[in-house]
């Protein structure tokens, strides 16, 4: 796919990535000035690294209830939410955004991992009455609310079914049936983020309307980026692996419904949550900013020579500097100075808690006495 924003005044891709990204650019030249004026509503980023499914038929909502975390049979009309699909270990396998109309469910993923998410949902049909397709003609537009930009997209979003297709992102709060592990204030709570589903022609001629305007700007993807690793927001394409528990993302937050059960990794979820600890947790980085050098993802994060984690998303931003989420050991003390590998140089890394080591166990199991204590009484 060839983006409209790409053809913008100083636009910069990357071709090596182009199947990922949508051919959507990275920057205008700007790094900074994009984040603030993404920040205040003045600007959009066309968002190529996401592809929109449609899931249609009368089964489409108890169907993605019965074998995802999120609680959707009863999802009202514009409501927006988040789901994760997990294997029967707990693990997350694939994660969309979700938005449904009255008539269909509307899922953006990460381009990476969306033609193995349409796949799986289509093994899983079974006698359902449900249809996945993927909406070539469709792409995404990030924005935040309250500003100029939000004013220029709305008369152009896709609206099928007369429900404007705006997800917003449900990241602001902790989701009903959704729990938090973070404490104190969090940066998620101002995060105003919002995914708008339009048409390639209409994408072209909002690109068209900011090429006239004075009061909206473009912005790149690595300005969306680093807005994101500021609000400790997880993405599927860049904070998961393999082992990835939603507990250890503070993904609970917004993507699980602990107060739903029979779905595959359910009781992972819950044995985890209620009894145990997750074996890693997500922590914000505070990078050495004396060589700005950031780090690549999967970079070691070592605590006096020994790897104790591995970067998962790096940025320069605006206010905070070079920064990072990374997923650590959770016994790794909280106040440890860490460094983390960028290129062939060494930078030193605070971390600020997000995940705290002590979450999980929060059902209150009595002790029982041992049966020798009895006896002896």
């Amino acid at each position: 796919m060839t983006s409209a924003f790409a053809a913008l005044p100083g636009a910069v891709t990357d071709e090596s990535a182009a199947a990922e990204s949508g051919g959507a650019p990275l920057h205008f030249g700007t790094f900074l000035r994009e984040q603030r004026l993404l920040a205040e509503g003045r600007a959009i980023v066309h968002l190529g690294d996401r592809v929109v499914l449609s899931v249609t038929g009368a089964d489409r909502l108890t169907w993605l209830d019965s074998i995802t975390s999120q609680h959707l049979a009863r999802l009202e009309p514009g409501r927006a939410t988040e789901l994760l699909i997990l294997d029967p270990h707990g693990h997350v396998e694939h994660a969309a955004s979700v938005l449904d109309d009255g008539v269909t469910t509307w899922l953006m993923a990460d381009s990476a991992s969306a033609e193995a998410l349409a796949t799986w949902l289509k093994r899983m049909v079974f006698r359902a009455q449900v249809v996945v397709t993927r909406e070539a003609d469709l792409t995404v537009l990030g924005s935040f609310g309250g500003g100029t930009a939000e004013a220029l997209i709305t008369p152009r979003v896709h609206a099928p079914a007369g429900v404007s297709l705006v997800w917003i992102d449900p990241w602001s709060h902790v989701a009903v049936g959704g729990h938090q592990y973070a404490a104190g204030p969090h940066p998620g709570a101002d995060w105003n983020w919002r995914q708008t589903i339009v048409t390639t022609d209409a994408a072209a001629d909002i690109a068209a309307a900011i090429r006239r305007s004075a009061d909206v700007d473009a912005a790149g993807l690595i300005a969306a980026e680093a807005l994101r690793i500021a609000a400790w927001r997880p993405r599927r394409a860049n904070e998961v692996d393999e082992r990835t528990l939603p507990h250890e993302l503070d993904w609970l937050r917004s993507a699980v419904h602990l107060d739903k059960g029979c779905y595959r990794g359910q009781e992972t979820v819950a044995k985890v949550h209620n009894l145990g600890h997750p074996p890693r947790r997500l922590v914000f980085l505070h990078l050495d900013g004396s060589d700005a050098v950031l780090p690549e993802p999967g970079a070691p994060v070592s605590l006096a020579g020994t790897e104790v984690g591995r970067v998962t998303s790096a940025a320069l931003h605006h206010e905070l500097g070079p920064i990072a989420l990374a997923v650590v050991k959770r016994t790794l003390p909280i106040d440890a100075t860490l460094t983390v590998a960028a290129g062939d140089e060494t930078v030193i890394a605070a971390q600020e808690v997000i995940v705290p080591p002590g979450a999980g166990a929060e059902a209150s199991v009595p002790r029982l006495p041992r049966l020798s204590a009895r006896a002896r009484a």
